[in-house]
Order: C-alpha cells, then structure tokens, then sequence
C-alpha cells in the first residue's frame, strides 16, 4: 500500500524511500534540532510530540493513502525527511513540498537534489501546473536554493506571531523549459 503513494524516489546521490519503523530515533533527532525544527509545521515540539508525528505517518499518512512522505537516506543511512502534500495552509490552494536535512547533511548540495526531486515528481508524476514551497522569510539558504530550481516569489504571509512566510512557485511550464 505504501508503495502506491510513496514510491521510492534516487537522485544522484540520494534515495528518498517510505518511513520504516526503525528510523523513528533519527526522525525525532532531526525534528528536535533547531534548525529544523523551526521551520516546520507549528514549530519546535516536545519529543513526545515528534514520536505522534512520527506514528501518524502510518496510522493515518500512509494507512489512509494520503500523500507521499519519504526519508532521506545518504549512502543507506538516514539524512533528513521530505514530502510533497496538499497545503495546510488556509490561504494556499494546492501542494507544497516540506524537505530538510540533518545538520551533517547540510551545505553539500543534498538540499538541492530532495527540491528537485520533489519538485519534478509534483509536476512530472502528479502532473501538478503548480508545486509550491512556503520558506520563513529569514530562512536565506532555502529561498535561494528554491529561486535556483526556478521557484518565483508569489506573496508574503505575515504570520500571527510576527515571522513573514514567503510562498514560492514553480510552474510545470517553467519546470519543463529548464531542460
């Protein structure tokens, strides 16, 4: 069942495959670093919270055939997670990809491959006209590697709690002109 709607996905160095049991420990490391953490869903949560997160990928993610969730994995071992999913978002009609990587795992270009290859499955596999991405405004390092894969800024969301969420979009027009 999984299989259907998470598919394992390879880059050139990458394998983005389904969650299994055992990587729970690494999921819950990663979403407790701050770097991650900040940046994804409501913000940093307890442990506790990241271990129902983590369950809710199968009991209700995978079990419902809901969208695809995968873990990023380098070489076998667990890198980071990702997903391309309908936006939670009140405001966004559409889907959105979530990605990040494990601090090791940062700043040689893995960040890079998990967008592209979300982005091209979004359009490619999906067929979707449009993938979208929403970045916390200081969060410079991911605004600029999504304007590389030729993201465009669409608007600025000015949150609640004062941060300013930046919505950006690839087209499957400007996808398919890259080549």
């Amino acid at each position: 069942m999984v299989g259907r709607v998470t598919p394992e996905l390879r880059t050139e160095r990458l394998v983005l495959s389904p969650y299994v049991r055992a990587d729970e420990e690494d999921f819950v490391s990663l979403f407790q670093t701050a770097a991650f953490g900040e940046h994804f869903g409501d913000g940093m949560q307890s442990p506790e919270e990241d271990r129902a997160l983590f369950a809710r990928i199968f009991s209700y993610v995978y079990a419902e055939e809901r969208f695809p969730v995968w873990a990023v994995r380098l070489d076998g071992a667990y890198a980071g997670h990702a997903e391309i999913k309908p936006s939670p978002a009140p405001w966004l009609d559409g889907h959105e990809i979530v990605y990040g990587l494990a601090p090791r795992h940062q700043h040689q270009g893995l960040g890079t491959e998990v967008a592209a290859a979300l982005t091209a499955y979004g359009h490619e596999t999906l067929a979707l006209a449009e993938v979208h991405a929403t970045v916390n405004s200081h969060n410079a390092p991911s605004l600029a590697l999504l304007e590389r894969l030729g993201y465009e800024r669409r608007r600025e969301i000015k949150q609640d709690d004062g941060h300013v969420t930046c919505l950006l979009t690839s087209t499957a027009e400007g996808w398919a002109a890259r080549g």
